[in-house]
């Protein structure tokens, strides 16, 4: 071969290379989606932990075709306002909790009771299992990118609460759902928002809390509650929902990206959230010489039986809904036993 034909061979490899290159070159400016992700809890909340993954696994999966810009602590939407500040297109996507939309969510709301979730991974697979099978209609007006919950709530005190008989009268800081149950097993609950908890222990204005235990570190509650009973009562959940313009607006392979992404972000979070109280108990007994404390068998049946007018309420809300109210629950009931055997 010529010195001019290899000239003109590595002239023709190098164009071939430079094409290439440009074909997976990153997407330009101009073609970037770009979508906003309101959130209401601090950054550092699992809540927002999550939605950080999430973005990052967007952006990852569409090679930069997608750009998430998110808001946590309510710098862009609160917790009560982002409902319909999504409905609206404030925000493309928001994450909400179902608590703060009381009658609003009149099937996903069962995940509201005490139904014996021990983790946050089962209870957020559940979850997920439910929406999936019945694609309940009030979430019509949006795309529901995931679900899932909190960790289970239980008793964080200044004083043991070793026996059902103990709660009586105690003033505990409480919420929701999580109010009707302290007021079923005796206790008084005192509604208030949980930044205002810590002078309200310290005031005595309340004897403790009743919620998950990742508050023990991210709060600081391990320092006056050194008490804590497990129960396992109530999670709460949270739904991820993105506006249904946003949506249609997507092509369809990023489309396939966010339907992929909703099991397995509803398992990553469940994960995370169980591995954080893990890691929260253990720097409160490290810290604090935290006390853990287990009840009798016979007190955590008592729990179950006087708990269960909550359940009735529901179901008999849920059935003048038209929402087969039994069978939900029978499914629920299922997917935690299937679960929860898995862990």
């Amino acid at each position: 071969m010529t010195r001019t034909g290899k000239l003109t061979g590595v002239f023709a490899a190098l164009m071939i290379c430079a094409a290439m290159l440009c074909s997976v070159s990153p997407v330009s400016a101009a073609d970037v989606i770009k979508l906003s992700y309101a959130n209401f809890p601090p950054a550092k909340t699992f809540p927002c932990v999550q939605m950080e993954r999430w973005k990052q696994e967007v952006e990852k999966r569409t090679n930069g075709k997608v750009l998430v810009q998110t808001y946590p602590g309510s710098t862009l939407l609160g917790a009560k306002t982002t409902l319909r500040g999504v409905m609206q297109g404030q925000a493309s996507i928001g994450c909400i909790s179902l608590a703060y939309h009381p009658g609003v969510f009149p099937l996903s709301s069962v995940f509201e009771l005490p139904l014996g979730f021990t983790t946050a991974t089962s209870a957020s697979l559940a979850l997920w299992d439910l929406y999936e099978k019945y694609q309940p209609k009030e979430f019509k007006r949006f795309k529901v990118l995931t679900m899932f919950t909190s960790a289970p709530s239980n008793l964080m005190t200044k004083a043991p609460v070793r026996k059902l008989e103990d709660l009586k009268g105690l003033e505990l800081r409480a919420s929701g759902i999580l109010s009707k149950i302290l007021e079923s097993l005796g206790a008084t609950p005192v509604s208030m928002p949980m930044s205002a908890t810590p002078e309200a222990l310290q005031k005595g204005v309340v004897k403790g809390l009743f919620s998950s235990f990742d508050v023990l570190k991210d709060l600081n509650f391990a320092e006056i509650c050194r008490y804590e009973t497990v129960t396992n009562t109530a999670v709460y959940p949270f739904a991820i929902i993105m506006n249904m313009k946003a949506w249609n607006d997507l092509p369809d392979d990023v489309k396939k990206v966010m339907n992929d992404l909703g099991r397995e972000q509803a398992q990553w979070t469940g994960e995370y959230m169980d591995q954080h109280v893990k890691d929260s108990l253990a720097w409160a007994e490290e810290k604090y010489s935290i006390e853990m404390i287990k009840m009798s068998d016979a007190d955590m049946q008592a729990i179950r039986e006087k708990t269960v007018p909550l359940i009735e309420d529901w179901k008999k809300k849920a059935t003048g809904a038209g929402i087969a109210a039994s069978a939900v629950l029978s499914d629920v009931e299922a997917s935690r036993l299937k679960y929860e055997a898995a862990k």
